[in-house]
């Protein structure tokens, strides 16, 4: 017998047909959705996919996620459809700098899908803080994280894995410091959330193509709640950094100005000091 608080009607099944008549269009990014029951991780469905032959613009979204993982190999656990969990394949870049640009562009589009989203359905201002990005591309809401990007290059493009806390409740939460779109008082109906997040990351891939990393990085830094804070910085390797995030330079990198200077970071588990 299941005595889960949860049917259903709480948390239902994502509607693929419904997901690619609403985003699939002649010309646009997405080419396809694919929705599975469970997978052990979307990123690793999809690159199996990719060297299959699949190209840009497929989805992969799955309902459950066994063996889903963050940076630095974390896993990322959640009930099913409790959450969003899933994967994109975007087009290859042409030079480094481009691609270390679309982890911080996949945080940009999650965190603006979510602004507009919560006023799109009219949630009151003081009840849901505003959703921001800690380098390179948590999201938080306060000092809690919702949602994680994971990007890795394959042969023929780049897979950006995102996945999003939706209706977990507190005691569901993977870790104390997590937090949930139900948590924080946003509606919790994940359909529209990614249609939402798809969207908007269509929207700003297109403004990216055709006009650079400069309005990208604008953008950024205006999302990103790092900057000016005293942060405490894991590196490879082991070692600790400690000092102001100061800035985010041309190629996305965090600038963290120490007792002996400035520090370009290229990646790094962040810790904002309170």
């Amino acid at each position: 017998m299941n005595h889960s608080p949860y049917t259903d009607l709480d948390r239902p099944p994502l509607n693929e047909r419904a997901l690619n008549h609403a985003l699939v269009r002649p010309g646009g990014l997405w080419r396809e959705i694919r929705v599975v029951a469970e997978t052990g991780s979307t990123n690793t469905e999809l690159a199996a996919l990719a060297r299959a032959g699949a190209g840009p613009g497929l989805v992969v979204a799955a309902e459950a996620q066994t063996a889903g993982r963050g940076r630095l190999d974390r896993a990322w656990t959640a009930p099913p459809r409790s959450g969003l969990a899933f994967s994109v394949l975007l087009p290859q870049e042409d030079s480094v700098t481009r691609l270390g640009w679309l982890p911080l562009l996949a945080g940009v589009a999650v965190v603006s899908a979510l602004r507009g989203f919560a006023e799109i359905e009219g949630v009151p201002r003081g009840r849901m803080a505003e959703a921001v990005l800690k380098w390179p591309n948590d999201v938080l809401v306060g000092e809690r994280k919702l949602a994680g990007i994971l990007a890795e290059r394959v042969e023929n493009g780049v897979i950006i894995g995102i996945g999003l806390n939706v209706s977990l409740r507190p005691d569901e939460l993977p870790v104390p410091t997590a937090t949930s779109l139900a948590i924080e008082g946003a509606p919790a109906d994940r359909d529209p959330v990614l249609r939402a997040i798809l969207r908007e990351l269509a929207a700003r891939h297109t403004e990216f193509r055709s006009g650079g990393e400069g309005a990208l990085r604008e953008s950024y830094m205006a999302l990103c709640a790092t900057l000016g804070r005293q942060v405490r910085v894991e590196l490879p390797g082991g070692s600790i950094l400690t000092g102001e995030a100061c800035d985010i330079e041309e190629a996305g990198r965090l600038v963290v100005r120490a007792a002996d200077g400035e520090h370009l970071l290229s990646a790094g588990d962040v810790i904002h000091v309170r």
